[in-house]
């Protein structure tokens, strides 16, 4: 059922666009919003909106001809497709949220996704208006008693094939406005949200700093703390990402926070480091009721090669930056499940982000320890509004696998995953399997294997892919550079002799 039929790539020149013309144009469905659940990998959840009759197949397509870029976005196609699947038979969502309810340290959460310490969760309104559109709660931009000054531009990014960002830098730091002026944002905020999670990220210089936040946060409605050992972006030396990489100072302040509240206190560890395992035992050891990472990656994204310049730059010049999005995924993934294979931190909430953007990304960080999810990136490209589709998302899939709470689901991808390759078997092969009906003759998979592999495949006359099984070795690079998915795995056999 969760296989996927519909791509990114068939709705690659789609704008996602707000208040979208296609679907102001359209009478009988909302177009905008099944493809946004086709781009956030929910077409499940699209098709399952649609009836038995399609409006589409004698429609002029108006939507097609309001879309911002006419001609180029095949949505009565795509609309098409999702009908198709919807006849083949796709279970309805659950009629109520409840798989999604967990909980943060003990307070009860409506689903698992927060918002995580930026600029998506700076005010008042934004935090309202994340609120109503379904995050559970957010953690608070990160808040000091130190004035902030910003650099402008403070944003970069390395762009995919079409409009989406795979990875994003930033030369951010914390809030700008007042501990004052933050305080009172809680208050409100408590007092129109009561049931909804207010985390407050904090930074201090000194323990009695870190104590006084800490304690400010608390009396003033947070329900939650969460010390920023991670931002890699701070002008003063000696903050965020340089206390996480000692332990001993992660150790200090987290106690100094603890002592001074009794709300539940996280420490956000930095990702700068071998491994987060040190510092998490450190915050662990100075009463930490959990862990949150991680934080973005130093990193240098792009160089102008005309005025040999990074990006962002400023008055000529740039600077190491935070690095977060999609392309950091993968080493969040491998820190949240080193801390959840580390036996002395069981216990701990775990509160994971790292290029969450769909709910399989989502579900992937829970089957690896974490119990929450921050998402930042994926809100600033593409708004509150990817709530929707990680929530119907990941509800299905936990109806679709029988679980009764997304609760079950945390950790049970931990013993099937390694930190070395030395468990692997390596005496059986899987050769790849090519669906003909779906090969449109490009040759990209000869190419790859041919400059790339073991020389293991040629076009045929026809343009077909033929495979050598005494040259293949089961690499799979064919079906990763295959742009249309025409290639799958077959079953597993032994390595010829």
């Amino acid at each position: 059922m969760f296989e996927k039929m519909l791509y990114r790539s068939d709705m690659i020149r789609c704008l996602l666009c707000r208040d979208a013309p296609c679907s102001r144009a359209c009478t009988k469905l909302d177009p905008a919003a099944l493809l946004r659940s086709i781009w956030f990998d929910n077409e499940s959840g699209a098709a399952a909106k649609l009836s038995d009759t399609l409006p589409c197949l004698f429609c002029p397509a108006p939507c097609e001809e309001h879309c911002l870029r006419r001609g180029e976005v095949p949505i009565r196609a795509l609309l098409t497709a999702l009908h198709r699947k919807a006849r083949l038979g796709v279970e309805p969502c659950p009629g109520n949220e409840n798989r999604l309810r967990t909980d943060f340290c003990g307070f009860p959460l409506e689903n698992p996704f927060l918002l995580s310490s930026s600029v998506v969760a700076s005010n008042y309104d934004m935090c309202a208006r994340a609120f109503d559109a379904g995050w559970a709660g957010v953690s608070f931009k990160t808040i000091c008693n130190f004035e902030i000054h910003e650099a402008s531009p403070r944003y970069s990014s390395i762009a995919g094939s079409g409009q989406d960002i795979i990875g994003f830098k930033n030369i951010e730091q914390l809030s700008d406005h007042s501990v004052e002026e933050n305080m009172a944002i809680f208050r409100q905020l408590n007092r129109k949200y009561p049931h909804k999670l207010i985390l407050a990220s904090i930074m201090g210089r000194d323990e009695q700093e870190w104590g006084y936040l800490a304690r400010s946060c608390e009396d003033n409605g947070a329900d939650a703390v969460e010390l920023n050992f991670s931002c890699p972006n701070m002008a003063e030396s000696g903050l965020g990402s340089d206390i996480g990489q000692i332990p001993e100072l992660v150790e200090r302040y987290t106690a100094a926070a603890k002592s001074a509240c009794s709300i539940p206190v996280l420490a956000k560890l930095t990702p700068n480091v071998a491994s987060l395992v040190p510092a998490a035992k450190a915050a662990k050891n100075g009463g930490a009721d959990g862990i949150s990472a991680i934080n973005t990656i130093k990193s240098v994204v792009g160089l102008n090669l005309h005025t040999f310049v990074s990006s962002p730059a400023v008055h000529g010049l740039s600077a190491v930056g935070g690095y977060s999005g999609c392309a950091v995924k993968p080493i969040a993934l491998r820190m949240i499940a080193e801390l959840g294979w580390e036996k002395e931190l069981q216990g701990l909430h775990i509160s994971g982000m790292g290029g969450i953007e769909t709910w399989q990304d989502a579900m992937e960080f829970v089957l690896l320890g974490a119990s929450t999810l921050q998402v930042t990136t994926a809100v600033m490209q593409y708004g509150y509004r990817i709530i929707d589709d990680l929530k119907d998302g990941m509800n299905r899939y936990l109806t679709e696998k029988g679980f009764g709470s997304v609760k079950e689901a945390v950790g049970l991808g931990l013993d099937s995953l390694s930190a070395t390759t030395d468990v692997l078997e390596r005496d059986t092969v899987i050769y790849p399997k090519f669906l003909r009906d779906r090969c449109v003759g490009c040759g990209r998979c000869v190419t790859s294997c041919m400059d790339g592999g073991h020389q293991a495949l040629r076009l045929s006359a026809v343009r077909k892919p033929i495979l050598d099984p005494h040259r293949c070795v089961g690499c799979h690079l064919c079906t990763l550079v295959c742009p249309t998915h025409a290639i799958v795995p077959s079953g597993r056999r032994m390595k010829p002799i």
